[in-house]
């Protein structure tokens, strides 16, 4: 059950820009612990801009951002990762000269306890072909198995916000199933995902909640099973 005042993430009045164009303005976003939340919009509308920005990838020119109550709108990236927020980038961004495994094991980088092993084996058991190519060079794998392992090393550094970047994108949709499979299953386990996602469909048919960027505004935000009956939706995003 997701209690509407364990807020994880509070963004308030966020704006970016690149140069002199605005990439989002005036952004307003809260995200609850447990929540698969969902950020559709078209190509150029700011979706990737608003993830960078929470992990201060990109910086920004007003606004705050706050992770379960604290302010980390001047925190660096890495140690946004140490409070528990994971990205899965766009492009996935391995390193494609090192082997699976190194790629997976990067993720715990800032990890001192002893479970680092037992999150390997879940990950494999989650995608097994991981495990048969684990001492294969990243960059040798396909584009699906490049996904998982860039799933998979976000998960190594155990978020509590995982932030996924058009995960779908370019993937057989078996491939697409099992990684939306894992991503319920996270859910159920207590970690909290904010999506970007391209595949509207999936995205509402997935989230609990969802978010409409359109011009780096936000226009319209509720149910994500509501959202899918929604004339405007339809229009826009679902071709129907």
């Amino acid at each position: 059950m997701i209690d509407q005042k364990d807020k994880i993430l509070d963004i308030k009045n966020l704006s970016c820009k690149y140069g002199q164009i605005i990439a989002l303005s005036d952004i307003n976003l809260e995200i609850y612990k447990g929540e698969i939340v969902s950020l559709i919009g078209a190509n150029g509308a700011g979706k990737t801009t608003l993830l960078r920005a929470i992990s201060d990838l990109k910086s920004i020119q007003e606004g705050q951002i706050f992770f379960e109550n604290q302010d980390i709108t001047k925190l660096g990236s890495h140690k946004r990762v140490g409070l528990g927020i994971a990205q899965v980038p766009e492009g996935r961004g391995l390193f494609t000269d090192l082997t699976v495994q190194e790629n997976l094991k990067l993720g715990a980088y800032i990890r001192s306890d002893d479970k680092q092993i037992d999150d390997l084996e879940y990950i494999y058991t989650k995608f097994p072909i991981l495990k048969e190519k684990k001492d294969d060079y990243a960059g040798t794998l396909s584009g699906g198995q490049q996904q998982m392992v860039a799933v998979g090393r976000a998960l190594m550094s155990k978020p509590k916000l995982l932030l996924l970047d058009e995960p779908s994108m370019g993937l057989a949709p078996i491939i697409v199933e099992d990684i939306f499979d894992v991503i319920k299953e996270l859910q159920s386990l207590g970690v909290t995902i904010f999506i970007v996602e391209q595949n509207a469909h999936l995205a509402l048919k997935t989230s609990n909640r969802t978010y409409v960027l359109e011009n780096g505004k936000i226009v319209l935000n509720g149910d994500s099973k509501q959202l899918l009956d929604d004339t405007r939706i339809k229009d826009a995003y679902l071709g129907i």
